[in-house]
This record gives C-alpha cells, structure tokens and sequence, in this order.
C-alpha cells in the first residue's frame, strides 16, 4: 500500500512540474497588446458577462436560450466548487517563485478552472441550437480557457478539468431542458386529445 502512495505521489509529482513548464512556457508569449485581449476575454468569462449574454438571447432567441445559458453555466460553476474544495490546489503565484497573475484571482484554489468550467457548460449547453451560436459559443469558451492560462491564473491541467466539468453540466443541462420540453409537448398533445375526445 505504501509503495502505491509513493508511487501515486512521484506521478502527481512529475504532472506538477509538467503543468508548471507548460504554464512558464506560456507566459514568455506575454505582450502588452496579448495581456490586454486576454484580459477582455477573461472578463466575458465573468459571471455578470453571461447575465448579460443570457438576457440577449433571450431577447432575440427566446426563453429557451437563455434557460440553456442559465442552467449550463451555472451548474458547471457549482460543480467546479465541489473539487476546488476537495483539493485545494494553490493558484500558480502562490508556488512559483517570481510568478505572478497578469490579472485579479478571485479565489485561493485553482483546480478546476470555474471559469472554463462555465464556458463550456454554456458552449456544451447551446451546441445543436444552429444559427452559428454553437461554434460561436465554442470559440469564446475556448478563448476564455486559453486567457486563464496565459493570466497565470490556473494551470493547464486546471484548466483542462474544467472544460471536462463544463462539457459534462452543458450536456445534463441540454438533457434536463430538453426533457422539460417534452414533457411540455407531451402534456400539450394529451390536453389536445382528451378536448377532442370531450368535444365529439
């Protein structure tokens, strides 16, 4: 038992110093003109920024969008707390010397990646609704995930956890309002054939 902690331990270990080479490697792509665009899509990644997006949709799209954006960013959110708590895992600046975040962290705990998590429950949640949104959503959610890197916010492995916690509250989501509208259909052609049935 021992020996499979130590190995288990070596493993996370080398993970480790691969994210933090992966992660130091990045940041020598840093530019004043690069900081500022990730910065811009770091904060559509913000929660107030899919309010906003939600309330749009909903505006041009109709509920159903915005029950889509609502429901897929905020359950990959909750989500993304449950191993945050769990492990604890400190933020990049905190175990790198000299290394510092190229913009504000919100929390101690870096893995997962909420804001990853978020964007893709959204980008997940919305695929199949055409009119582009899909590979719009897909690509602002990739966008974001790459910023959160390059601000030295999280590490990458951070941030790949986080597109998997995303992509899997977007498809319960999608099935959850999916199945909610069914059920609505179904209720409504019930309703339908029992008021025929009265009428004749």
């Amino acid at each position: 038992m021992t020996s499979l902690r130590l190995a288990g331990e070596a493993t996370w270990r080398r993970v480790v110093r691969v994210d933090q080479a992966i992660l130091l490697k990045v940041r020598r792509l840093e530019s004043a003109e690069m900081t500022r665009f990730m910065r811009r899509l770091t904060r559509l990644g913000d929660p107030i920024s899919w309010v906003v997006v939600g309330l749009a949709l909903a505006a041009v799209g109709g509920p159903r969008y915005a029950w889509l954006l609502g429901l897929g960013s905020t359950t990959a959110a909750f989500l993304a707390q449950v191993p945050k708590r769990l492990f604890c895992r400190p933020r990049p600046p905190c175990c790198i010397g000299g290394f510092s975040a190229l913009h504000t962290i919100p929390d101690a705990f870096s893995f997962p990646s909420g804001h990853a998590a978020a964007a893709f429950g959204v980008a997940v949640a919305l695929s199949g609704e055409g009119s582009g949104l899909a590979l719009l959503t897909l690509a602002l959610a990739t966008g974001i995930a790459i910023s959160r890197i390059y601000l030295g916010a999280h590490y990458p492995l951070d941030v790949a956890a986080g597109v998997l916690v995303g992509a899997g509250a977007g498809i319960a989501t999608r099935l959850l309002v999916d199945g909610f509208h069914l059920i609505a259909l179904l209720g409504y052609a019930s309703f339908m054939l029992i008021s025929a049935g009265i009428g004749s």
